[in-house]
């Protein structure tokens, strides 16, 4: 499909393909779908912003010791990173997926430098986690993780893993990445769940169903890319706010035309928000 005017992508939309991969596999990969000019644009803004720049500063003298950078909500946002938010490819994803009543939720950013440990198997979908009738209530509604990787990965390297079909485990105790992949679940989930380690070129992204489980591989200190870029925006189907739903800043909605003000109109967490 030929690319939106003004698209940080190379893609419009998603295809049928894409679109099933999401609903069966719980995640979709895209290897540099980046424009070159976005890629290298939103690089260069991640590692000017003064508190990255005096972060990777540090990075010579990194023995291993030095813990990996993160900030959420990543609210210094420039003109590149902040039009990932509505990008023409993301709004096609987004309604050709869950539809077209969503919010955005909240986004992170970070820098995973060498020597960085492993992330084990984990689910971001917050309702799954508590046991509020609000959670209960709001568990089958959609909750989207958009994972962006300006400079990449390679296997071994802070690669990311997931595990296909895990989203569509129901959400008790027992259901444990470990027990998934010995097999115990693959009746209920009608295929194999097998892990699936990626590789991932610069300007790549990765789209997924937040119940779906995922790791990531540790940052060896030999390796030859100094540090891993990784950037996350999350959108919720509308509803009641998740864990991390965050207080949008007054500017970002002073500047919002009518499409992100819907994007951006809906309650954030505070603490006691759930209860009535």
């Amino acid at each position: 499909m030929p690319v939106e005017p003004g698209s940080l992508f190379r893609l419009s939309g998603p295809s049928e393909a894409d679109v099933n991969s999401f609903h069966n596999d719980g995640y979709i990969a895209y290897p540099d779908v980046f424009t070159d000019e976005a890629r290298e644009n939103l690089i260069a803004e991640i590692t000017e912003y003064q508190p990255v720049r005096q972060y990777l500063a540090r990075l010579d003298q990194n023995d291993g010791e030095l813990k990996s950078y993160f900030i959420r909500p990543w609210n210094e946002r420039q003109t590149y990173s902040d039009r990932l938010i509505d990008d023409p490819f993301i709004t096609s994803l987004l309604r050709s997926t869950i539809g077209n009543d969503y919010h955005f939720c909240h986004s992170a950013m970070s820098i995973a430098p060498r020597g960085t440990g492993a992330l084990p198997y984990h689910q971001d979908h917050h309702h799954w986690r508590h046991e509020h009738p609000i959670n209960l209530a709001e568990r089958d509604k959609y909750y989207v993780q958009i994972l962006y990787y300006p400079n990449g990965f390679s296997l071994g390297d802070r690669n990311l893993n997931v595990i296909p079909g895990s989203h569509l485990v129901a959400p008790t105790e027992a259901a444990t990445p470990d027990r998934m992949l010995a097999g115990e679940f693959d009746a209920e989930v009608g295929c194999p769940l097998k892990e699936r380690r990626l590789s991932l070129p610069p300007g790549s992204m990765v789209y997924i169903n937040a119940r779906i489980f995922h790791a990531a591989e540790a940052k060896p200190l030999n390796s030859p890319q100094p540090f891993r870029i990784f950037a996350i925006d999350i959108f919720k189907e509308a509803g009641p706010p998740h864990r991390y739903t965050q207080e949008i800043p007054p500017d970002w909605m002073a500047r919002a035309d009518a499409a992100r003000r819907k994007l951006f109109t809906r309650e954030a967490y505070i603490e006691g928000c759930w209860t009535p």
